[in-house]
């Protein structure tokens, strides 16, 4: 970490060993007696301590301020960026009642692709093959998945798929991204100064790329009413754009844009909204940590561009993960397969001679005996 290092990596001795461990993804402090390391999407706990309360704090203070951030009685949170992209998050007493909690999430070196997800088995072949369809014919995407389901890492694969003739232009409130493609902007957010000013959200800077000549629109995760601004550029000319969210199901997934986009103080009804949503994303990719730590795309599935009667999007799984059991040491078994459904856009496949023909979603035999028992599922 260069200059890091040298003013703040005394305070973080006792976890040094984790931070340089190429095998540790990130690092977890639940005050000065106890610290938890995850490898493989797992959790262990390790022997590293603090001396005592104050030394922790020392140390979180000290990353606060190298960053230009505050952490004090007023303000007992911080969420940071380090200068090698790792996340910082802290929470200190009395909000935090064991302790100052601390979480290092690490900066992955390199930058990953279709072929890193497919070694790891969270993606097939085909699955993948599609998804680089999708991004080459410009369809907005979702990413919709829990906390640590590796939502960031498929966006970097996905991202740097776009064509490099177009241009891209990427929002963070931290900027993690690593998207490598020819023409790309990154913008990141700025926090309010010590008496309230200079805040500028993502709100505000979805609103002034539209005056920049986007291509495309890539928010790192929607997590406020700035929803309503991406919907409306997808809807808007801004096709192939993206951004993740935190959602358990590819339905919950537009569920979830659907409260965020309601956050702010819009006017607009919430059927109009729905349809808006209905009609702006064409797919939404639905990724998982599962139990034996392994990350897994569970879903693509695609958003039919109207709601039902009843106001409820309607969703159709293209490609899903079935779990078909488990081997004697934990690990998951399984397959990420087609269902059989063809999306709306085949035609426009075809008709760009792209090399995914319709035998590429015949799912296989088995498939149909297990959805009748019940037995698939991810």
């Amino acid at each position: 970490m260069g200059v890091f290092e040298d003013s703040v990596g005394t305070f973080l001795r006792p976890v040094q060993e984790y931070l340089a461990d190429d095998s540790v993804s990130e690092v977890l402090v639940n005050g000065p007696d106890e610290v938890f390391v995850e490898r493989k999407g797992l959790l262990e706990r390790t022997s590293a301590k603090f001396k005592d309360e104050q030394a922790l704090q020392a140390a979180v203070r000290n990353i606060a301020q190298f960053v230009g951030r505050r952490i004090d009685d007023e303000n007992p949170i911080l969420d940071a960026r380090l200068p090698d992209g790792s996340r910082v998050a802290a929470v200190i007493p009395p909000c935090s009642r064991k302790g100052t909690t601390l979480s290092i999430r690490k900066f992955s070196k390199g930058t990953p692709s279709f072929v890193d997800l497919i070694n790891r088995g969270s993606i097939s072949k085909d699955g993948a093959r599609f998804l680089d369809v999708c991004i080459y014919l410009a369809k907005n995407i979702i990413i919709s998945g829990g906390t640590g389901s590796g939502k960031t890492t498929l966006l970097n694969v996905l991202g740097s798929r776009i064509p490099g003739n177009q241009r891209l232009l990427i929002i963070e409130d931290s900027s993690e991204l690593k998207i490598t493609t020819e023409h790309v902007v990154f913008f990141e957010t700025k926090h309010a100064d010590a008496v309230g000013k200079g805040e500028v959200t993502i709100r505000d800077l979805i609103r002034s790329a539209l005056r920049l000549r986007p291509d495309r629109i890539v928010v790192g995760e929607v997590r406020g009413p700035e929803a309503l601004d991406l919907v409306t550029a997808m809807n808007t000319g801004h096709g192939g754009s993206m951004g993740t969210t935190h959602a358990n199901t590819p339905y919950d997934g537009l569920v979830r844009l659907e409260t965020l986009a309601m956050m702010g103080d819009t006017q607009v009804p919430v059927a109009a909204i729905r349809r808006q949503i209905a009609a702006a994303i064409h797919l939404v990719v639905q990724i998982k940590r599962m139990h034996d730590g392994t990350r897994k795309i569970t879903n693509i599935s695609e958003v039919v561009p109207e709601v039902d009667e009843a106001g409820r999007y309607q969703i159709r799984d293209i490609f899903k993960f079935v779990q078909r059991g488990k081997t004697q040491d934990g690990k998951i078994v399984g397959e990420f397969i087609p269902t059989g459904v063809l999306p709306s856009f085949m035609a426009e496949i075809e008709l760009n001679r792209l090399p995914f023909g319709k035998e590429k979603f015949t799912p296989p035999a088995w498939f149909h005996s297990a959805t009748e028992s019940g037995e698939n599922g991810a």
